[in-house]
């Protein structure tokens, strides 16, 4: 399902190159939720907490963590918003809509690109589990992080509009 929303780039400065394809993952995450029914995006399909509007929690909590907390340096309590990783970042509240959390996941994905913007590819920052990481790799991890959650997004989305 590849709906090209951003310019598809495809020469270019490393960075610039970095950033299109982040935010290509970004889009292309998105487009496998967008136009869900609100039971749809909520519907369980796999024995995890997976769900359509659940991978973009969780991807909106992977941009607070990596770009506020471990490149920004703002403690996790003051990250505009969840920041528990792993299984918890699944989760929905009942009150909110998937375009509550589509919102939310492009507000964390926009906080991100103005955070990312003051440092170059090799700033380097300590992660409490890996030692150093500099930006780049932060960029290359998110990507293929989204890449992996948008293919598990589009074999849900498959899942839920053509039923076997």
């Amino acid at each position: 399902m590849t709906t090209w929303s951003i310019p598809h780039l495809t020469t270019g400065a490393e960075r610039r190159l970095l950033e299109a394809m982040l935010d290509r993952n970004r889009a292309e995450l998105i487009n496998t939720a967008r136009g869900l029914s609100e039971a749809e995006a909520r519907r369980r399909l796999v024995a995890s907490p997976t769900t359509p509007i659940g991978l973009l929690k969780h991807a909106a909590v992977a941009e607070r963590i990596w770009f506020q907390h471990v490149l920004g340096g703002v403690p996790k309590s003051e990250c505009d918003g969840g920041t528990t990783p792993r299984d918890p970042s699944f989760f929905v509240d009942d009150n909110e809509t998937l375009a509550d959390v589509i919102a939310e996941f492009e507000r964390a994905s926009e906080r991100s690109r103005v955070i990312a913007a003051g440092f170059d590819l090799d700033h380097t920052t300590p992660h409490y589990d890996l030692g150093d990481v500099n930006l780049r790799f932060i960029y290359l991890l998110i990507m293929e992080d989204f890449a992996r959650h948008a293919g598990h997004g589009d074999i849900l989305r498959e899942q839920l509009t053509n039923p076997v």
